[in-house]
């Protein structure tokens, strides 16, 4: 999805101020809107392989069918981003979304009506329809949000893009419809009761497992990172003939023209491996993901999606362009957004820590405090470098770099800087409470008159 967005071409002399008004900013918006619709659809797709546990030679064609259609919506996309005010592109990414939802249903009747494909536990419920019913309104609630979306988009593309916005925030929406219900009415009926008991011991209403919550996160992170090699061999390899021309033959002198390249993919490779190190560290702390978590670590991803379009912005310093400034501030930002969504699932995990977090990561222990200076160091850093890139201009090249060669050994020093300020708060907090009892116990040795005078 970030494709699209990475490869915009900005030239040197343009202004960068400009360029983001007229492509970047609707094509980022685009891929934020279209991932989250994305990670809907991946979301439902789990959901229906909980119902479903075997998979015949029909279900493989089907789930076959379905992936072919996710692996062009990339292309619908850089249609809509490019083409944002044509009908066309919203009209076949809206189609396509459809097309998977009916295909996902098909499965879901398939299924049911092959029971033995089904989850042993909905085998022997009495309640298969309701299952049944469930799971495709789980399934064609974005669809059909996406097929209205299809239609107006003819009409009065606007509305085309708050239906398909209506698709991500649906699930949270209807989430918080429900709990307000229960605040207001209080209980339920009976039939209704049995009904979301079934659901709940089945964990189709419950929050996606946290083990589903990693594999697709480090999915993400590794596309990710494989996108940048992908930038560096495609536009850094030096032609034969320019080599021979220009530079006489020496390979390795056409190469060093490349080097501010070089250090922009190793500098956003090392960012990337980092925050999926902080989030690898993060979940190993976690028991279980509740439904803000996922959300928060949904938007955190959609940021690291983000990252090749900083790699290209900051790769183009070798051109001199005059948008150093900006797209050092645009990748910081981004930067900022992935590592600060991050640190939402920390203090949202805190909040729920008897549910969420081991023992050894709860509030006051001494991982916890150093599961929380890691989390901060991104967000600080980069808020940072913002910041001094406003105030001293002159050295904003300078500062991004020192930021990217600071961090890695900032990592590793921060163990021990965690154990040396623990230990002296520990000594200050010791030798406060040795005077509170000195104290106390000099007035218990003064008589009552000595005390009263």
């Amino acid at each position: 999805m970030i494709l699209p967005v990475a490869h915009t071409k900005i030239h040197p002399d343009q202004k960068l101020g400009e360029s983001v008004q007229q492509l970047l900013l609707a094509k980022i918006a685009v891929y934020l809107m279209t991932f989250l619709i994305v990670t809907v659809a991946w979301a439902a797709h789990v959901r229906l392989f909980q119902v479903i546990e075997l998979i015949d030679d029909v279900l493989a064609l089907l789930n076959l069918a379905c992936m072919m259609i996710i692996t062009f919506l990339p292309y619908t996309f850089s249609l809509m981003a490019s083409f944002p005010e044509v009908p066309f592109g919203i009209f076949l990414f809206s189609v396509c979304a459809v097309v998977i939802g009916l295909i996902q249903a098909v499965i879901v009747v398939y299924g049911f009506y092959h029971p033995h494909l089904l989850n042993q536990q909905i085998q022997v419920s009495e309640n298969q329809n309701f299952y049944k019913r469930h799971i495709l309104k789980i399934i064609l609630r974005g669809p059909i949000l996406c097929l209205l979306a299809a239609i107006f988009s003819f009409f009065f593309i606007p509305l085309s893009y708050i239906l398909l916005g209506l698709v991500i925030v649906f699930p949270h929406l209807t989430q918080f419809i429900t709990w307000c219900k229960t605040k207001i009415v209080g209980q339920r009926d009976e039939e209704e009761a049995h009904h979301s008991l079934e659901t709940f011991t089945f964990y189709l209403s419950e929050p996606l497992s946290k083990e589903r919550v990693e594999a697709f996160s480090d999915g993400v992170y590794a596309i990710v990172a494989t996108l940048l090699i992908l930038d560096i061999c495609e536009d850094n390899v030096p032609d034969p003939r320019e080599v021979e021309e220009k530079f006489h033959g020496s390979l390795l002198e056409a190469l060093s023209e490349y080097g501010p390249n070089y250090l922009a993919y190793f500098g956003s490779f090392v960012t990337i491996g980092l925050l999926w190190f902080v989030h690898h560290s993060l979940f190993l702390y976690v028991t279980k993901a509740t439904r803000l978590m996922g959300l928060l670590n949904i938007l955190s991803l959609a940021f690291i999606g983000g990252l090749p379009l900083a790699y290209q912005l900051t790769s183009e310093f070798a051109e001199k362009s005059h948008n150093e400034i900006e797209a050092i501030q645009v990748s910081c930002v981004i930067t900022f957004f992935a590592s600060i969504f991050q640190f939402a699932i920390w203090t949202t995990a805190l909040l729920h820590e008897r549910e969420t977090l081991h023992p050894f990561a709860r509030y006051g222990g001494k991982e916890h405090a150093f599961m929380f200076a890691k989390l901060a160091l991104y967000p600080c850093v980069s808020l940072g470098a913002f910041f001094l890139t406003c105030l001293l201009s002159e050295f904003s090249t300078a500062i991004f770099h020192l930021m990217q060669i600071v961090i890695p050994f900032a990592f590793l020093a921060l163990r021990i800087f965690v154990r040396i300020s623990l230990t002296v708060i520990k000594s200050v907090m010791s030798l406060s409470r040795r005077k509170v009892v000195l104290l106390e116990e000099e007035e218990a040795c003064l008589s009552p008159t000595e005390t009263l005078s």
